[in-house]
């Protein structure tokens, strides 16, 4: 990836890297239908009028209401309530761990949506690697989770593999403005209502209003447009690749802030992770005999076809 790509794929890492630990925090106190209502009108309202700064929005969702609604659905409303909810019931690792299975659900999707992408042996080695770092750090910190709670997380697993490829082959000359603002919109105006049935009855504590200020703006506005931006430049397999450093992430901060130790386990838990990282997001090189024209050499494409000489 260029110097821009692996600056995004970093932030991204940390960004979603402590979203787990929000909304076990949020969930709580607060239903899932608030947790998720919260999180999409904050990012909306943040985001909605630099969106309506740049010229065209109205055009942007009339020409392509029918992918914007698609991935408004498999990206955000269908899978931040099942994630929510699980968490009533499953740890945050645990979370974290299943949500790690992303990047190979996206590789197994990538040819249903045409994908341009070449999966060589380096690259699929990365990926088993990453998997295995994810549990070597997780496992020994499981709890356990009823039926209900595991296939949720596996719908959010299956609609954050489905929506990278949607916004790359459909929406990839939509500005990332116009696609996360009217999203977020409609997530928020869909679970209005629910959201006001069950609204607390009491004001939450200070540390669940700031998990839901962190994930409406930290994590739902920054990221988003990171994220898509990261789309943009690495495709769409290699940026879900984040998933896998996001559980070290939560290892760090527990280390650094809260005292928490750093063994030998999450040591090479974060090289396995790193390792598979670097080997997953790496292009592939040119075939022999087959030359890449210059207009297209350290070009990435939105359509997951990253070129390099």
């Amino acid at each position: 990836m260029t110097a821009r790509g692996w600056f995004l794929f970093s932030l991204m890492g940390v960004i979603w890297g402590i979203p787990y630990l929000m909304i076990k925090v949020a969930v709580d106190t607060v239903s899932p239908a608030t947790v998720v209502f919260v999180r999409c009108a904050l990012g909306a309202a943040l985001l909605l009028p630099f969106a309506l700064r740049q010229p065209g929005l109205a055009r942007t969702v009339r020409t392509h209401w029918r992918p914007l609604l698609a991935f408004a659905c498999i990206e955000i409303i269908g899978p931040w309530f099942t994630l929510t909810d699980a968490e009533r019931h499953l740890s945050s690792s645990t979370a974290g761990l299943l949500i790690a299975g992303v990047p190979i659900v996206g590789v197994a999707l990538a040819r249903f949506f045409g994908s341009h992408e070449r999966l060589g042996i380096r690259r699929l080695t990365g990926l088993a690697l990453g998997l295995a770092g994810v549990g070597v750090l997780t496992a020994p910190h499981l709890t356990g989770g009823d039926a209900r709670s595991l296939a949720e997380v596996l719908l959010t697993v299956i609609g954050y593999a489905t929506a990278p490829l949607i916004a790359a082959r459909h929406l990839k000359d939509v500005p990332s403005l116009h696609l996360t603002a009217p999203c977020l919109a409609l997530a928020a105006l869909v679970y209005a209502p629910a959201a006001a049935a069950t609204w607390p009855s009491e004001t939450p504590s200070a540390s669940v209003l700031a998990a839901l200020a962190g994930l409406g703006v930290i994590c739902t506005a920054v990221a988003f447009v990171a994220f898509l931006e990261l789309i943009k430049e690495a495709g769409p397999t290699r940026a879900t690749v984040i998933t896998y450093v996001n559980p070290a992430v939560a290892v760090a901060a527990g280390a650094l802030f809260l005292d928490e130790r750093l063994t030998a386990t999450i040591a090479v838990a974060f090289t396995l992770i790193l390792a598979g990282s670097v080997l997953a997001t790496a292009a592939a090189p040119a075939r022999p005999g087959r030359p890449v024209p210059w207009s297209t050499r350290q070009t990435s494409r939105a359509d997951g076809r990253v070129e390099s000489p």
